[in-house]
């Protein structure tokens, strides 16, 4: 039998989307202004910048409303993203809100449903010592460069392993992190478990806008210095070259190369104050 729409639900989302049509969009320069007295403790400001960004989120949570429950709950969600993001919001890295606000929300939503999936709801104290053997699963991911057994993840966190053993299969049955998982269905389940909680959205946005900001700048030198310093610094993503391994694919002297680095990274240096603003800091 069909499940007849709610109307309810239907007349609220009516009503707020005429509410926040009510609050103007913003230009980028206001809102570095926002920002800035955000970060001085405004909170007038905060409304402001969080307002006229409510369409933001509803457009967002559109493509995550699809089969996934009430969108007015992905709204809320949503919102309590943009929120977090206009706190951290900084008008130094001269990027726009919509664009960082967005990462927020998107991961914001993404763990609300994750979580409202799950089939096991766990007590308090178990669902927090979860998101602990989580976030030292990734984390030992990344340092040990495998996949960590469930005694690695135990010993960092000075539990036994019949604790961990025992935390995992409440939250997912008999699944493990040493299991292989050869299905769809297994696949899903070891996403939900291994979430990563080590994710932050603006580590990603930040090294994108460090990557766009340097081709920004390096566009502004001619083709070969351009390339040379590529080839150089590997900026392409592939290995260093040294100026003899340069020098043949341009067909001149290893020194010529040298000369045109040097003339090229003394352009660039009068660049050095945009390269710095935007440059990708590892922890938040």
């Amino acid at each position: 039998m069909q499940k007849k729409p709610d109307k309810s639900n239907d007349d609220l989302l009516e009503m707020y989307f005429r509410q926040i049509k009510n609050f103007p969009l913003l230009t980028f320069e206001e809102e570095l202004e926002l920002s800035k007295q955000i970060l001085e403790g405004d909170i007038e400001a905060l409304h402001k910048l969080v307002n006229s960004n409510l369409r933001l989120v509803i457009k967002i949570a559109g493509l995550y409303s699809k089969n996934n429950g009430s969108i007015l709950d992905i709204i809320q969600e949503g919102n309590m993203g943009l929120i977090h993001a206009a706190e951290k919001y900084d008008y130094r890295k001269n990027v726009r809100f919509c664009t960082y606000a967005s990462w927020w929300i998107r991961q914001f939503i993404s763990r609300f449903l994750s979580n409202k999936s799950r089939m096991v709801r766990l007590p308090m104290r178990k669902e927090e010592a979860l998101r602990k053997i989580q976030y030292t699963y990734h984390v030992l991911c990344q340092t040990l460069m495998h996949q960590p057994e469930n005694s690695d993840i135990a010993k960092e966190l000075g539990i036994s392993v019949q604790d961990v053993d025992s935390i995992v299969n409440m939250a997912a049955g008999s699944l493990s992190f040493e299991q292989n998982v050869t299905d769809d269905e297994s696949a899903a389940n070891a996403i939900d478990i291994h979430e990563d909680y080590t994710y932050c959205p603006e580590r990603n946005l930040m090294k994108q806008i460090s990557i766009d900001s340097t081709k920004r700048v390096l566009n502004k030198l001619k083709d070969r210095e351009r390339h040379i310093l590529t080839y150089r610094y590997q900026l392409n993503g592939g290995e260093r070259c040294t100026l003899r391994e340069i020098g043949d694919k341009f067909d001149i002297s290893p020194e010529t190369v040298r000369q045109i680095e040097l003339r090229a990274l003394k352009k660039i240096r009068g660049h050095a104050s945009e390269l710095r603003e935007c440059m990708y800091v590892e922890a938040i």
